[in-house]
């Protein structure tokens, strides 16, 4: 959902209200919760506006805030946060030099010299960036759930938010030969790899990734042309060929064989051969975006090839899950499968 009354402006990896004259003078911040993210206010009289508020240890919750700056917000057991992180900022270069961000969840118990397995996250979308809070988005608020509760489980977890997603310009969105056009992208799930290979806090051989959606397709690129560098993933619904992918939204797509090789080119079943490293495949049997053919057809690949691959199907389930007790059985399935690394 767009929000139009938000903006990550000086300040990059949140969100907060801002308000915009009607005279074309400089837009102001309305509100900021230092730590979060603030989004759809709604004014209760002249003093008060009542609005969504998160921020890294507090989940999205119904928020109130007078003229005066104080605020009222829904209760929760002072022990929620407790064993969660506040998630840091970190900056990396991809192998083509383009400098991405991310969002850094680093256990508290590490001690010095400690060596950690870590767990990259690659978002959906494209059109998405991952915060320093709490999601917007549902599906993004429990992904954001999940980093924390995997770092919760001793994993440095770096959710990344690579180049064709928001948050950082019109060019890194608009990147060059990005998705079904080259998959340039890749450059940052491998230097996203490469800068968690060199952390003095990370086990070099114990590298996992996850991610649903387009962050699937990343993980699948990942997995099959990196299995030296990824010991293992989980690939939630992702596109594994985009002229498949491209059709599930456009039915008379026909573009030419030219752009057809270059969009297969551009896709994960391209590279299979290389692919090395075990796998849990999820998939909803009645996803609208993602077809359920693309889970069907790279399980049928990695069988071949024998690669180790476990599935978990969600029977009448859709690409964003409608039900709670689909989002459990997805995210335990996946911190289950990622105890191989």
């Amino acid at each position: 959902r767009f929000d139009p009354d938000t903006a990550n402006h000086d300040d990059i990896d949140r969100r907060h209200i801002w308000r915009v004259p009607v005279d074309g003078s400089t837009p102001q911040v309305l509100m900021i919760e230092s730590t979060g993210a603030e989004w759809m206010p709604a004014p209760l009289d002249n003093n008060t506006v009542a609005y969504i508020g998160s921020d890294s240890h507090l989940p999205a919750l119904a928020r109130v805030r007078r003229r005066d700056g104080t605020s009222l917000l829904t209760a929760l057991p002072p022990s929620f946060h407790g064993p969660l992180v506040a998630p840091q900022r970190v900056t990396f270069t991809a192998t083509d030099g383009e400098e991405i961000s991310g969002q850094l969840f680093r256990p508290h118990d590490i001690r010095d010299g400690e060596k950690r397995p870590a767990v990259l996250f690659f978002h959906g979308g494209s059109r998405r960036q991952m915060l320093l809070a709490w999601h917007y988005l549902s599906y993004y608020h429990n992904t954001y759930a999940m980093n924390q509760f995997l770092a919760s489980r001793g994993y440095l977890v770096l959710s990344v938010n690579y180049r064709s997603g928001t948050g950082y310009g019109l060019n890194f969105r608009e990147a060059l030969n990005y998705g079904a056009t080259g998959a340039s992208e890749f450059n940052d799930v491998i230097g996203a790899g490469l800068y968690m290979k060199s952390r003095p806090d990370v086990d070099p051989a114990r590298i996992g990734i996850y991610g649903g959606s387009y962050g699937g397709y990343l993980t699948a690129h990942a997995l099959a042309r990196a299995s030296d560098l990824f010991a293992a993933g989980v690939d939630i619904h992702g596109v594994h060929d985009w002229n498949v992918g491209i059709r599930t939204f456009m039915p008379n797509y026909n573009p030419g064989p030219e752009v057809e090789q270059r969009n297969f080119r551009s896709s994960p079943l391209n590279y299979v051969k290389g692919w090395r490293s075990p796998v849990l495949l999820i998939h909803g049997d009645d996803d609208r975006n993602v077809s359920f053919a693309e889970t069907v057809t790279l399980a049928e690949a990695l069988r071949k090839q024998g690669v180790t691959f476990e599935s978990l199907v969600i029977p009448d389930e859709i690409h964003g899950f409608l039900r709670h007790e689909s989002w459990l059985r997805v995210l335990t399935a996946t911190a289950n499968f990622l105890t191989v690394i």
